[in-house]
């Protein structure tokens, strides 16, 4: 797990429009010759803080590849060592991906073997990888997976909380705008949320998710995971507020919400759901779909049929329109 922020997983048809024209190969004719072997990109699951936790498919996986594409070859390379893997690097990170990931698909469909590795955790999840499996999928090489630690998972499994139902929103957005869309999504959800968190912003957040949650929404927060300074804390996000402002935030958090009770989520009437939906488009400058998707997340009601009343509402502002001329 890393601290920096990373964008939202791709499809294959979400790839950069720099990752294609950079590439040799054409998506369009992706298949590889009938006549000519692949090889497998492997997603490698390696530890978040113990080195126990490394399984023994991984090692084998990274000692028989071609090649390590790592997001920090000198993290990487203390791991490597201390496993005896002699297996080559090569960079592969968020800053160089758009020039890397065309590389990569071209040694792959030679029939070069590679894997894929994070700092800690599953590649693709908060981390790089996302756009290579994305690019190996489109292109029809094989993608195998060798599971390993995940910080949200563990966190998850001794929060205390709800883990039969949840979701996962890796780190919360910085810009004012996009964090205040999610935290309201947030506070409206009612499975169980795991956040990650770095240090510096912790105490913004935890104050943060109190304002939108209230103060008696019971939190789990989980400190340097599997690492030797582990603590897991539980209690409310007031609790956690209090305890944080005399308390200096060290290492990585994962942070595990507590899902809202079913009775928070309003019941709108017709015309309270149109006025809101006008809000989001004329205010927030929303598209209509935008402006369904979220006011689904906070209240009962489907896309589509939020998506009917926004139709409605088009028409009946357009007649209205009309009968002023």
């Amino acid at each position: 797990m890393t601290i920096a922020p990373i964008p939202d997983p791709i499809t294959p048809a979400e790839i950069s429009p720099e990752i294609r024209e950079a590439s040799s190969w054409n998506l369009a004719d992706a298949d590889p010759p009938q006549n000519r072997q692949t090889g497998t990109l492997y997603v490698v699951g390696t530890p978040i803080g113990n080195l126990e936790d490394m399984t023994f498919r991984a090692v084998r996986i990274l000692q028989e590849v071609d090649a390590i594409a790592a997001e920090d070859t000198r993290h990487t390379a203390r791991l490597l060592q201390h496993f005896q893997i002699t297996t080559r690097q090569l960079s592969y990170h968020q800053h160089n991906r758009t020039k890397q990931t065309p590389q990569l698909i071209d040694r792959l469909q030679r029939g070069e073997s590679i894997a894929v590795v994070t700092d800690a955790g599953m590649p693709g999840i908060s981390d790089p990888g996302g756009d290579l499996v994305a690019a190996c999928v489109a292109a029809g090489i094989p993608v195998v997976p060798i599971p390993g630690v995940s910080a949200s998972i563990t966190a998850l499994s001794v929060s205390g909380l709800e883990s039969d139902r949840f979701t996962f929103d890796g780190f919360l957005p910085t810009k004012p705008k996009p964090r205040r869309l999610q935290l309201e999504a947030l506070a409206r959800e009612t499975r169980t949320t795991i956040l990650y968190e770095a240090p510096h912003r912790l105490g913004q957040t935890l104050t943060d998710l109190q304002r939108v949650c209230g103060a008696d929404r019971p939190i789990a927060i989980g400190r340097e995971l599997t690492k030797h300074y582990e603590e897991i804390w539980r209690g409310s996000l007031a609790d956690a507020v209090e305890l944080y402002r005399t308390r200096k935030p060290k290492g990585e958090y994962t942070l595990t919400i507590a899902g809202a009770c079913p009775a928070e989520t309003p019941t709108l009437s017709e015309t309270e759901l149109k006025l809101e939906l006008q809000r989001l488009i004329a205010e927030e400058g929303l598209s209509r779909s935008q402006a369904c998707q979220q006011l689904a997340q906070h209240t009962q009601q489907s896309r589509r049929e939020l998506y009917q009343l926004a139709i409605e509402l088009d028409v009946e502002l357009n007649v209205e329109v009309e009968c002023d001329r």
